[in-house]
């Protein structure tokens, strides 16, 4: 039997919280903050790492950690994407590696923070990646705290969609797209998949099946190192999502953005390019970025987690592409798009996206290093479609 877990909010005296969420984001980092990724990518062609990156002291080591928000939270997102007041009651699916032990509580307390509706019945399921509550995978650190920011990004995009979360074996492809097969089965109208390999590599190709599901949103994030191309952004039966700086501004959206010099992009080698990418990408492949959201950990997120927690103080800043392919996804699911492939809704009608075009992620004309070069759209923003952040971000749900 299927177990339905029950992530009630939790009174903020048991959280050791404040009764109110700090606003904005940047001015309460530390001075002299960086940021690490808290997955490790492996060489190894068949396996992933996630897309998170957490905001460290000076050091580069130590994460920032504080007992209560210093990143955007629900209220910021949905003001800069000008999503508020929407709702929907569609599934929203999370695949990642490995298990976080505290995800319903981590959740509940998030959530609880922020005043967003208590998780109750049929909110939050958490299975292995064969749709079993027992037993689940074991904890991963580094994959945890992804975990819990892929749920709290749900949360803070789409406050009424279900969430279900299938945590794979291991980070192998073959557990990866045993786990989106298994969201897709589960009735999931969108599937986010905030990892990616170091890079493309031959026989890619065979992996594709685990994505292929038409009337779904399967997102995928870019990657976190600047232009080049990772998998499975890359397949053709994705939507890859891009990454950009988000920031505060005095316009009549009341929001700016860049592409985060961070975000992935490039033209792929084994994907040619279909129909529906109907614009110039200075490519004759399969190109990404397709969409794009906030990715840029100077300009991140919050989110709590206790689990990577060492001294209690359980909010964290985060960045990366991984912070963008849940948001994407989520808005997906407030849309009630269902049928085809969702990446031709975007290109279909991008007069409903916010175009970015400032920014870079490299230089994507001579690359010796990533041993790739092409066109400068590939890594530079501009107007239209651009390698870093896509055709835009959301500016409500009309494109999706």
């Amino acid at each position: 039997m299927r177990r339905i877990f029950m992530a009630a909010a939790l009174p903020f005296a048991l959280l050791g919280l404040g009764s109110s969420a700090s606003a904005g984001n940047g001015n309460g980092l530390p001075a002299g903050h960086k940021d690490k990724s808290v997955c490790t990518k492996s060489t190894s062609p068949a396996t992933a790492g996630c897309d998170a990156k957490i905001v460290t002291l000076a050091d580069g080591v130590t994460p920032f950690a504080t007992s209560g928000p210093s990143g955007y939270g629900p209220a910021d997102l949905q003001s800069a994407y000008n999503l508020a007041g929407l709702s929907g009651g569609a599934t929203v699916a999370i695949v990642d590696a490995y298990a976080n032990p505290n995800v319903v509580s981590d959740l509940a307390a998030y959530r609880s923070w922020y005043g967003l509706p208590a998780c109750g019945s049929g909110c939050f399921t958490v299975v292995n990646q064969n749709g079993a509550t027992s037993p689940l995978p074991s904890g991963n650190t580094g994959w945890g705290q992804e975990i819990d920011l892929d749920v709290d990004m749900v949360s803070a995009i789409c406050p009424t969609c279900k969430i279900l979360l299938v945590e794979a074996n291991s980070n192998s492809l073959t557990d990866l797209g045993t786990a989106v097969n298994r969201a897709y089965a589960m009735g999931a109208s969108a599937i986010s998949n905030s990892y990616g390999t170091s890079g493309e590599f031959r026989g890619e190709t065979s992996y594709d099946s685990y994505y292929n599901h038409p009337g779904v949103a399967v997102t995928a994030s870019s990657g976190d190192n600047g232009y080049g191309i990772e998998w499975p952004a890359a397949s053709s039966h994705v939507v890859a999502v891009g990454g950009t700086s988000l920031s505060r501004a005095s316009n009549s959206r009341g929001w700016t953005e860049s592409a985060w010099s961070g975000a992935g992009s490039g033209c792929s080698t084994y994907y040619a390019k279909l129909s529906w990418q109907n614009v110039n990408t200075g490519c004759s492949n399969r190109a990404e970025a397709d969409v794009s959201a906030v990715a840029d950990p100077n300009t991140g997120v919050s989110v709590y987690d206790s689990y990577g927690s060492s001294g209690g103080a359980n909010w964290y800043v985060f960045g990366g592409t991984s912070v963008a392919s849940p948001i994407i996804a989520s808005v997906f699911a407030l849309s009630g798009n269902t049928s085809g492939y969702p990446a031709t809704f975007l290109y279909g009608n991008p007069s409903g996206l916010n175009d970015v075009t400032t920014g870079t992620n490299g230089n994507c004309v001579s690359n010796l290093r990533k041993r790739t070069s092409g066109s400068p759209q590939l890594c530079t923003a501009g107007p239209g479609w651009d390698g870093p952040t896509g055709l835009g971000t959301p500016n409500g749900i009309g494109s999706f």
